[in-house]
Formats: C-alpha cells, structure tokens, sequence
C-alpha cells in the first residue's frame, strides 16, 4: 500500500467521521481507484452561490501528499478564479502553495471560501472579473445568481 493510499484512507475515515456542513459529499468515485474523488460543495451563505451545490471532481496524484491534488468543477461556475468551460480553478495552495498538511477537505473548504471571497486580480473568467473591477457589485451577483439558479442545483445522486 502506497503513502499515498493510507492518507486517503485516513481521510476518507476522517471525513465519515466528522462530517462537514460545507462539504455535501467527499468519497471516492468507484471501488476501482482511491485517487479518483468526487465532492459536491454547498454555495458558501451570504454570497450568490448560496443554494447552490457545485460539483468537483478531484484527481490525486499517486505521490500525494507530496504533490496537489488536481480539483475542477464539474458544475458551470460564473467565478472570476473559475474558467467556466473547463472549471480549472486559480487558487495558489493547487499550485505553488501546496503544502501536505493540507487535506482534500481542507482543500474543498478553501475553494469553498474562494467563491465567496472572489480575486478579480488573477482571473480566468474576465467577464466576472471585470464587473468586479469596474465596482459592479450588483451586476456581478445577479450574473453569478443567474448560473447558480441555472446549473448549482443538488446532484440527483444526493437527494
């Protein structure tokens, strides 16, 4: 059994264990393979997203810990860090900050924080982006508003 495949043990057994209210779901996709993850992420509460549920898949690399773990939505998200086509995300802990101390859901909540807490400075979305520099406020949470209502509803594998 490699490292890799104990730490995920250990956190799925961690993530039964002590649920998260954030975190609607955290497991693995199938019985085939530990390093293929699914997590569904509840619309973080005061922001545009809330109620919604986005889907991540998540790829791990089998020298994880070591190296990040691979997270993409699968739900279309109007974000300013989030391409909408292929729901790369721009966060520096999935990149050049990645530390093994952090877990897949330690990870899940920081992206979770990221769509309430948007940087219109580092951008794969423009548009989003744009709306927040120019101080759009408004404009941008009825747009973000609109694709929650149109795409973040709860998976029919959930309810």
């Amino acid at each position: 059994m490699t490292a890799a495949v104990r730490r995920l043990l250990k956190e799925l057994q961690d993530t039964q264990n002590d649920p998260s209210e954030e975190i609607v779901s955290l497991a693995p996709v199938d019985d085939e393979s530990i390093l293929r993850w699914r997590a569904v992420l509840r619309g973080p509460r005061d922001s545009p997203y809330e109620g919604g549920y986005f889907e991540l898949r998540i790829d791990v690399p089998e020298q994880y810990p070591i190296r990040p773990p691979t997270l993409v939505f699968v739900t279309p998200v109007c974000h300013p860090n989030v391409h909408f086509e292929t729901g790369e995300i721009c966060l520096d802990i999935l990149k050049t900050q990645w530390s093994p101390a952090w877990t897949l859901t330690s990870t899940c909540l920081a992206i979770q924080v990221l769509l309430a807490n948007p940087e219109p400075s580092s951008p794969l979305n423009c548009d989003a982006a744009n709306l927040l520099r120019c101080g759009d406020v408004v404009g941008y949470k009825s747009l973000v508003g609109m694709y929650t209502l149109m795409y973040a509803q709860l998976p029919e594998t959930l309810q």
